[in-house]
């Protein structure tokens, strides 16, 4: 069963809000008690008072600006590791309404290499990580593992090193320079021609072919993007120690 965080910290926040204007407005009930009334009363204008602030903060920090995730999946190595602890920028793409998710101020777009978090379109209660390779308008062909974009062949070069039992290549999509993880160099998953309707994107993960991305679940609309993957915070996996090297890495 997925929790929906965002709904219970709103009406969380809603509720205390209302607590506390109404006691100021009507109540008037004193920190210190100094007007009788039922000791409910009291309990829950305190505890409104006390925690309403602290929700409201972290609302406008996690709805506006950043909120964090855990990678659930290896669809993203080598960038991104199961375990892995980021930070989204939620500013990124739009301001949004919590629990609503409606735009009220546009603040940029998506660029091609963007590593984006997304709303499953067939599911919004799930989140998807995946990594901007088609923008609206755009054609994309993905064949033996190289993509072609509007007719121009990205950059793939081998890796130096690798620490992993499958090859890992460079890609450069605009400039975004990154790793990805090649299964099987002689088979490729979904090969095929994708073009991109306005107002959509087309997702892929890292990890070519071990990732649920665009190629099966089709191009994803603009309302459902989250934010922007930044930055690694942690690396943690039960039962295991830390990965402290992970800590603070930029995501590209």
């Amino acid at each position: 069963m997925n929790i929906d965080l965002a709904l219970i910290l709103t009406v969380l926040t809603l509720f205390t809000g209302i607590v506390v204007a109404i006691n100021k407005f009507s109540w008037k009930l004193s920190a210190e008690g100094g007007e009788t009334a039922p000791d409910a009363r009291h309990t829950l204008v305190e505890y409104s008072r006390s925690f309403f602030p602290v929700l409201l903060f972290v609302l406008v920090i996690r709805s506006f600006i950043f909120e964090p995730f855990r990678i659930p999946s290896s669809s993203m190595m080598p960038t991104l590791l199961e375990g892995d602890f980021i930070f989204v920028e939620k500013y990124a793409y739009g301001l949004r309404l919590p629990v609503l998710g409606t735009k009220v101020l546009e603040t940029g777009e998506p660029q091609r290499g963007d590593v984006v978090v997304f709303r499953l379109p067939s599911d919004p209660s799930v989140n998807y990580i995946k990594r901007v390779i088609g923008l609206p308008g755009d054609t994309v062909v993905y064949e033996r593992q190289r993509l072609t974009i509007n007719g121009e062949v990205i950059d793939l070069e081998p890796a130096d090193e690798s620490a992993y039992s499958v090859p890992v290549f460079i890609e450069d999509l605009d400039g975004r320079v990154h790793d990805i993880l090649v299964t099987n160099p002689q088979f490729s998953t979904r090969d095929g021609v994708y073009r991109v309707p306005e107002g959509h994107y087309f997702m892929m993960g890292d990890n070519r072919d071990r990732s649920k991305d665009s190629r099966f679940i089709g191009p994803i609309p603009e309302k459902y993007l989250v934010g922007e993957a930044v930055r690694i915070w942690m690396h943690f996996i039960p039962w295991n120690m830390p990965d402290w090297s992970r800590i603070g890495r930029k995501i590209e």
